[in-house]
């Protein structure tokens, strides 16, 4: 039997990322949400006419003022896999009143997948 992860393995390995993320939204913790996240990865998307663009730190920093999302309903809408690449797309309804449609590309780092890039949609009401 080979070593090789199974695209199913790496679906679920995938998967159990963005839950870190999802997990860390619904709570309202980016510490729960920050494993998820390589250290450099990066964010973009606009908030109504204002780009936000730059370290993910950005995301954590509002997550922890913004607060829990606790009724919060989100769906992993496509995970895609190349190797050590990959990218999913999340739709969330009700994150604080708002919803988004979030892309990220992955890489697997150290055997680890990581989100690189978060760039999303901020839905208008």
């Amino acid at each position: 039997m080979s070593d090789t992860p199974t695209a199913v393995q790496e679906h679920d390995a995938i998967a159990a990322t963005l839950q870190h993320y999802l997990d860390g939204a619904v709570s309202g913790r980016s510490d729960d949400m920050k494993p998820a996240f390589h250290e450099k990865a990066t964010i973009f998307g606009y908030v109504g006419p204002d780009l936000v663009a730059g370290p993910i730190q950005e995301l954590l920093d509002w997550h922890d003022e913004n607060g829990a999302a606790k009724t919060m309903q989100a769906r992993i809408a496509r995970i895609e896999v190349s190797k050590t690449v990959a990218t999913v797309r999340i739709e969330i309804d009700d994150w604080t009143g708002h919803r988004f449609t979030d892309l990220f590309t992955l890489l697997k780092v150290d055997g680890e997948w990581k989100i690189m890039n978060k760039v999303f949609h901020l839905h208008a009401d």
